[in-house]
């Protein structure tokens, strides 16, 4: 009986210590500002009529300089999952999501899809976190190239 109460407290002491380092990640990660909430999905299959819902990470992403940092929401890790360079962000194209995509995005979230170097790329955001995101990528320094569409 007591060997079961050490182990079932074991348990528990560890789920809140795990979801407790969870919390202070992402306040590391916000503690600078310019975040905002933004699901991923990397090198999504090309030219979908009705698009599916996988692939889809969602996460939270920071401007830092001339780049946007993307970390996975359900991870401990402290890097960023993908760097995102202004220079070469190319944006494709924007839409509301379809289809399995309304399921697993956020109920406000409209699509972007773009190329970053060859790969290409969706990114899905709340409105607002939109025109932040294409207002960074237009205010590029003089010289630099931006493709915004």
């Amino acid at each position: 009986m007591v060997l079961a109460l050490l182990v079932g407290g074991a348990v528990v002491a560890l789920v809140v210590v795990g979801l407790f380092v969870f919390g202070l990640r992402r306040r590391l990660i916000q503690r600078s500002g310019g975040t905002f909430d933004c699901s991923l999905r990397w090198d999504p299959p090309p030219s979908e009529s009705e698009p599916s819902g996988k692939g889809w990470v969602y996460g939270v992403a920071r401007y830092n300089g001339d780049r946007v940092e993307w970390f996975r929401v359900f991870s401990y890790a402290p890097r960023p999952r993908r760097i995102l360079e202004r220079a070469s962000i190319e944006v494709l194209e924007r839409r509301t999501p379809k289809g399995e995509e309304e399921l697993a995005l956020l109920s406000d979230a409209v699509v972007l899809a773009c190329r970053h170097g060859g790969t290409r790329l969706e990114l899905a955001m709340s409105d607002d976190a939109l025109t932040g995101f294409l207002a960074w990528l237009e205010a590029a320094p003089p010289g630099q190239r931006v493709n915004v569409a």
